[in-house]
């Protein structure tokens, strides 16, 4: 007998549990709020469309099937299952947040609270959940698509990135890796363009010293975001992937020209296969996906850290 399908019900803790969390009750917040110029009314009524968007997934969940609810925080901490079909009830980078935990579980995204969210990763609502998870529980792999049971049910396969250290640590995440100090400020290393230490090939070009505050490597998903802002800053014409493309894109920031470091590699396009290498010549650089700063790898003299397309895909239902 074939296990049952695991619904997870991954979400946020609101603003307004914050607010109550560090200021006891609803009436000490309402306070701490119209001191500074805000009404409690519009945090609470947003907390409360939350809830019952998290209800009506609930309520939608087939009777015979397992459920389990992991908050953001503790995401690092949850085992996901083979079997499992992720509900992401929240913002679009609640999406993001999940995903580098995953290993090609459907995850659907339900906008809690319409009209405040981009909606790019979060594109259904919470009265849709229960067509959506049968569509879900029958996705058959096709390609770089995948169809489901329901008929016009796609979910797109989202390219994500990867970085692996030289002692094994890796990262992936969704949008963006970063690389670089945690402080943001000018850091040295040798970067280098490779292929995958198992494939064949070689650096197109000697590495290159640079003094820059830090290096971001990322998807077409990502495009709309961080990356975008240095493609725009810098004026730059490098063509951006899509989400479903397998290729990145990486920029290196404030790069510093000086008699030991150059500038001559400050953006480009990684395909499958192919991989920037950093190499350590500082004290301490960071590596951290999506902007969780919280959960990053710390790299110190010497070593290596190669960033490319990750295997792993996000399997995102349309």
């Amino acid at each position: 007998m074939s296990l049952a399908p695991r619904a997870v019900l991954v979400h946020r803790v609101t603003e307004y549990e914050e607010l109550l969390a560090r200021h006891g009750t609803h009436g000490q917040a309402a306070f701490f709020l119209s001191r500074r110029g805000r009404d409690i009314e519009e945090v609470r009524l947003r907390h409360e469309r939350t809830r019952r968007a998290m209800a009506e997934v609930a309520s939608a969940v087939p009777l015979r099937w397992r459920r389990a609810r992991v908050e953001r925080a503790d995401l690092d901490r949850f085992l996901f299952g083979p079997e499992d079909v992720v509900v992401v009830v929240g913002q679009d980078g609640l999406v993001a947040n999940a995903a580098k935990y995953l290993s090609g579980q459907p995850v659907v995204g339900i906008d809690a609270d319409p009209g405040r969210n981009a909606g790019v990763l979060v594109r259904h609502r919470a009265a849709d959940a229960g067509a959506l998870l049968a569509a879900a529980s029958g996705t058959a792999t096709s390609g770089s698509h995948t169809t489901g049971r329901a008929a016009g049910t796609v979910v797109e396969e989202l390219t994500m990135v990867e970085a692996v250290t030289d002692d094994a640590q890796r990262l992936v995440a969704l949008n963006e890796i970063y690389l670089g100090p945690s402080t943001h400020q000018t850091v040295r290393y040798t970067l280098g363009l490779g292929s995958d230490p198992g494939s064949e090939g070689c650096d197109a070009a000697p590495p290159e010293p640079q003094a820059s505050s830090g290096v971001l490597v990322g998807t077409g998903t990502g495009a709309t975001g961080w990356l975008r802002s240095l493609r725009e800053q810098r004026s730059s014409r490098l063509r951006m992937p899509v989400p479903t493309d397998r290729r990145l894109a990486w920029f290196v920031r404030e790069a510093w020209p000086s008699p030991t470091t150059g500038t001559t590699r400050v953006e480009g396009l990684l395909s499958p296969g192919e991989t920037l290498r950093l190499t350590v010549e500082s004290d301490r650089l960071v590596a951290f996906g999506d902007g969780m700063e919280s959960d990053a790898l710390e790299l110190t003299w010497g070593q290596t850290v190669r960033v490319g397309v990750a295997e792993t895909a996000l399997r995102l239902l349309c």
